[in-house]
């Protein structure tokens, strides 16, 4: 026979259990989330996604080719013309700049070893050789006297050669062939550069009348004064009518004759020539000189007379 009393606890534990329904809370597991079911593998599907793939790319891909075969806006003629010039000015400043750092600054470096060289080379015919004969000039391109000039310095000598083409001036100061030796009756008439290649006289217009100029040649030293009145500073000042300093047109030759701006020599002048002004060759500038006194053997002056030294 069955207990009544078991079956009414056995009610009353379940219900218990059961915390919807008014029981004590319990222990639960928080609910699991339904999973999503797995669809099966469809060869299909992945083949249609890859022709979409590819059907995008190729569209990306023809879009792109459209893009560069249509024709794009056309630079204006001009604008290009403009733009080729403006380049080629560029182009030629930087080498006119090149060009004009080379004439003044290397040449002259190149010339300052050149002028040593040839220092040296007149020298050992000095002391070699017997003194040339009176008149008789050095062939083109050798060396003909040494020039000192102490108003450029105290030290300012340069080797002279015979010629006056651009192969001698870009060695040092040149002699116009044809006219007077050192010492002789006439004129000693010198070309040199005024910028680059030693830029030799450069600074010729700084000599004040009565300023000293020195020839020295393989056995005797010949003193030259600027023309004009060295009381005053005029070059014009000159008894002789000759101007000490004078700009003249490039093509201006009386500036070398025997007797500047004459035919028959006079005296023994010495006249320096070189361009005007700086960096240009629009005008030349003419120094002149007149000898003063005889000629300083340098076996009574080996160190050179006292003009020399500016006196």
């Amino acid at each position: 026979m069955a207990d009544p009393d078991r079956g009414v606890a056995d009610q009353t534990q379940r219900w218990d259990r059961v915390p919807e329904l008014g029981g004590p809370p319990g222990r639960s597991r928080p609910p699991v989330p339904p999973r999503a079911p797995v669809r099966p593998p469809d060869e299909h599907a992945d083949q249609a996604w890859d022709d979409d793939w590819d059907d995008d790319a190729a569209d990306d891909d023809a879009a792109d080719d459209d893009a560069a075969d249509r024709p794009g806006r056309r630079t204006p003629v001009w604008q290009v013309l403009a733009r080729g010039v403006g380049e080629l000015l560029v182009t030629a400043g930087l080498v006119l700049l090149l060009f004009a750092f080379y004439e003044v600054y290397v040449t002259d470096l190149l010339n300052d070893r050149r002028q040593d060289q040839l220092a040296e080379q007149i020298e050992e015919q000095w002391d070699a050789a017997a003194p040339a004969a009176p008149g008789v000039a050095p062939p083109v391109g050798e060396p003909l006297a040494v020039l000192h000039v102490p108003r450029l310095g105290a030290d300012w000598s340069r080797v002279v050669l015979e010629g006056t083409t651009e192969d001698q001036l870009s060695q040092g100061p040149g002699h116009y062939v044809g006219t007077a030796l050192p010492g002789e009756p006439g004129n000693l008439a010198l070309a040199g550069h005024r910028v680059g290649k030693g830029s030799p006289f450069l600074d010729a217009d700084q000599l004040l009348p009565g300023d000293p100029i020195v020839v020295e040649t393989a056995d005797s030293w010949f003193v030259y004064r600027v023309l004009g009145d060295p009381a005053s500073g005029d070059y014009a000042a000159d008894p002789s009518g000759i101007p000490g300093q004078q700009i003249v047109r490039p093509d201006d030759v009386s500036v070398i004759a025997p007797t500047p701006g004459g035919t028959e020599p006079t005296a023994a002048y010495l006249t320096l020539t070189t361009c005007h002004p700086k960096y240009s060759a629009q005008q030349r500038l003419i120094v002149h000189a007149v000898l003063d006194g005889a000629a300083i053997s340098k076996a009574d002056a080996p160190d050179g007379p006292p003009a020399l030294r500016g006196e």
